[in-house]
């Protein structure tokens, strides 16, 4: 992205060309910085800050920082770096963390809010018309499948969470159109998984998946919500890749909830009360 900066000095204005070097300096203090600050230091107007976003591709000041704090982010020391033996505890710490979050700040940059919105969509759609929603996942995914059960039966959406294989291709068996079904997979190759994506699709039923691009599962299925972030086998690697998968689940229910209105208000006001009477009782 800097080089991308350093590319278009000479088509820029004299007073853009100032806000550039700004960035260039210091990124990090940039992507921070309130925008009467950053023109102070550039010694130009507000609205040139704005003007030189937009001069280089960004819609404004706004989508220009999040995109910055995401490259800086991603080129911290430890990104991508191994655990080694000799690695203190504050090593470990850091380099686990920004691992995570780098791949949470790449996840966000790439994402298709299309395809998120299709998919908040067709949950919502299913709800309202009281058909059946299903989220698939085996192993580690199965767990991120029960944790979006988990977070959807707090907005009052009932829905079923399976992580074996036999279980699944039955349940896939029962759905009809109007029905979903909400595949979790890290490579997208699971037999099992493909298996009952397979047989929901046939049935009628709109089919989500959570996955690596390419996948044959990405392929198969209706809605894609690419998930990309291979694990490291030849070394430890934190299991990033459930966590970004229950980061999409994450939005994925809070889009839902803000399709599902302000009827919700009341059923979470209710349970929050009846959750504080069970603990303190």
């Amino acid at each position: 992205m800097l080089d991308r900066i350093t590319a278009s000095l000479s088509s820029l204005a004299p007073a853009e060309q100032r806000v550039a070097k700004l960035v260039l300096a210091d990124p990090r203090a940039f992507a921070r910085l309130p925008v009467r600050e950053l023109a102070e230091r550039a010694h130009v107007s507000k609205p040139t800050v704005v003007r030189f976003c937009r001069s280089i591709g960004y819609d404004g000041l706004a989508d220009f920082k999040l995109k910055l704090a995401g490259s800086v982010s991603e080129g911290v020391p430890f990104i991508h770096r191994s655990v080694d033996a000799d690695d203190k505890t504050g090593d470990v710490l850091v380099k686990v963390v920004d691992n995570a979050v780098a791949a949470f700040l790449q996840y966000r940059n790439a994402a298709s809010t299309v395809a998120i919105e299709r998919a908040a969509e067709a949950i919502a759609a299913t709800w309202k018309t009281g058909k059946r929603i299903e989220f698939y996942g085996v192993g580690n995914s199965g767990i991120v499948a029960q944790d979006a059960q988990h977070k959807f039966f707090r907005l009052g959406v009932t829905s079923i969470a399976t992580s074996d294989g036999h279980m699944q291709v039955m349940s896939a068996t029962l759905l009809r159109p109007g029905d979903c079904a909400v595949i979790i997979s890290n490579s997208g190759r699971t037999r099992d998984l493909m298996d009952a994506a397979d047989i929901a699709r046939k049935n009628g039923a709109t089919t989500i998946v959570i996955t690596a691009s390419g996948s044959p599962l990405a392929s198969t299925c209706q809605i894609h919500l690419a998930a990309d972030h291979p694990e490291g086998y030849d070394r430890y690697s934190p299991m990033v890749s459930r966590l970004m998968h229950l980061l999409i689940i994450d939005v994925l229910a809070t889009c839902v909830a803000l399709r599902i209105g302000s009827s919700l208000q009341p059923i979470l006001q209710q349970m929050k009360e009846n959750l504080r009477a069970k603990r303190y009782a």
